[in-house]
């Protein structure tokens, strides 16, 4: 039996078809977002956005093909060259790319330009199946820890020096990965503590409500517990660092860029210039609250139709789904979401091989992040951070790098007998 017979029979259809269902739920929402109620504007125009992103549509379509068609042993081969190839373009995109709003996120000839740091996910996500595959790499151990970890910083550090914080704190969703593959739970529980520690520290006013806290907390630890040194000191050396981080908050916020300060305050303070910093999350809450249960119905939203909602074609594209189709259409998108993560988690836990596990997990992980924080973005929970929901925003480089992220982990689970020479 052939391969391209196997992995005909063997694809997940049921992923498969979701994807293009968000695909095309997208582009509609696309062409709802800049339509005006100009009639001689169509969705096929491509003049205008919808008829662009079709075009990348069908690219998109172009690679699925090839990458289905591919040896499944080529993306593991492919991994590390892969991967030092993305790292210099991301080197290079600060001084040859184009600068856009302070960033310099993108290279390219003419109109055609490519967004590095999205395609370095999938790249990243490849080599770290690379590096972690053999039965004797071991999380648990610090030495493995910090070869894993050297892999997935060098690509975050050199977004940062973009500056595109957004999509460089995407990448620390694959810690999920690491937890599925062993990293000790309780770095994972430190981390959570130290993020409620600055988001106490960030939305309480006076910090000295925090500190009284954790004195008192620190005071109950070490009077309920065996009163030996040893335990005294570690307690209050803990008190201490986290009264220290705190404070050095202050320090580290006024550093950002101002706008990425005042997508802070705003997260903490909703109301706070409502028309100025605060303008994007307000009318994107407006124009979803708008939409009721079932929607104004599709081109009829006023918040959309008249551009309240600034980048309502991208980061902001949920906002056009809920005031169109109201709370039944975002459930129904929301839905189509959270199978799409199960049924990966479902494809990742079957894989016959060490590699195209990790690697699944990493599509999970990236694609969960992306899911959660963009729309939390739009209903004023999270931070403007300029993170697309994935196969829905108008964008080449986003839907390229989520379609191949994707789709090679669909050949990998389609050639999953082969890989262990079941099949031949």
């Amino acid at each position: 039996m052939r391969e391209s017979d196997i992995n005909i029979n063997r694809v997940d259809w049921v992923t498969v078809m979701i994807y293009f269902a968000l695909v095309i739920i997208g582009w509609f929402n696309i062409y709802a977002a800049v339509y005006d109620g100009q009639v001689d504007k169509s969705i096929f125009d491509f003049s205008i956005n919808s008829g662009k992103q079709l075009v990348w549509i069908g690219t998109a379509i172009g690679l699925i093909i090839v990458i289905m068609a591919a040896d499944y042993r080529l993306f593991e081969n492919l991994a590390i060259p892969l991967y030092i190839f993305l790292l210099v373009l991301l080197v290079i995109t600060p001084f040859v790319g184009k600068e856009v709003n302070g960033q310099v996120l993108t290279i390219g000839f003419g109109s055609f330009r490519i967004q590095p740091g999205e395609f370095a996910k999938f790249a990243t996500a490849l080599a770290l199946a690379k590096f972690m595959e053999r039965p004797t790499f071991d999380l648990s151990k610090p030495n493995f820890q910090l070869r894993a970890f050297a892999v997935l910083f060098l690509p975050i550090i050199l977004i940062i020096l973009q500056p595109d914080t957004g999509t460089a704190m995407v990448y620390f969703s694959m810690l999920i990965m690491f937890y599925r593959e062993g990293f000790p739970q309780k770095y994972y529980i430190l981390g959570i503590g130290m993020i409620a520690v600055v988001l106490l520290a960030l939305g309480i006013e006076n910090n000295l409500y925090l500190v009284g806290a954790i004195v008192v907390i620190v005071g109950i630890l070490i009077a309920i517990g065996k009163k030996t040194p040893q335990r005294i000191i570690a307690f209050s050396v803990i008190g201490i660092g986290l009264i220290a981080f705190i404070y050095s908050l202050d320090f580290v916020v006024s550093k950002l860029p101002e706008h990425q300060q005042n997508r802070i305050m705003v997260l903490f303070n909703p109301d706070l210039d409502p028309l100025g910093v605060g303008w994007n999350v307000t009318q994107s809450k407006i124009a979803i609250g708008s939409g009721g249960l079932a929607g104004k119905g599709y081109l009829q939203g006023t918040q959309t139709k008249f551009d309240f909602v600034p980048e309502q074609h991208t980061d902001f594209i949920f906002c056009t789904l809920g005031e169109e189709f109201g709370w039944l259409g975002s459930l129904v998108v929301i839905a189509l979401f959270v199978t799409l993560l199960t049924r990966l988690v479902i494809m990742a836990e079957r894989q016959k091989n060490r590699f195209s596990r990790i690697y699944g997990y990493c599509v999970i992980s990236i694609l969960m992040f992306h899911f959660m924080i963009n729309i939390a973005m739009t209903i004023g929970l999270f931070p403007v951070v300029g993170i697309p929901l994935p196969f829905f925003s108008y964008g080449g480089s986003s839907l390229w790098s989520f379609t191949i992220l994707l789709f090679i982990f669909i050949k990998m689970d389609s050639s999953r007998a082969m890989q262990l020479g079941r099949l031949g």
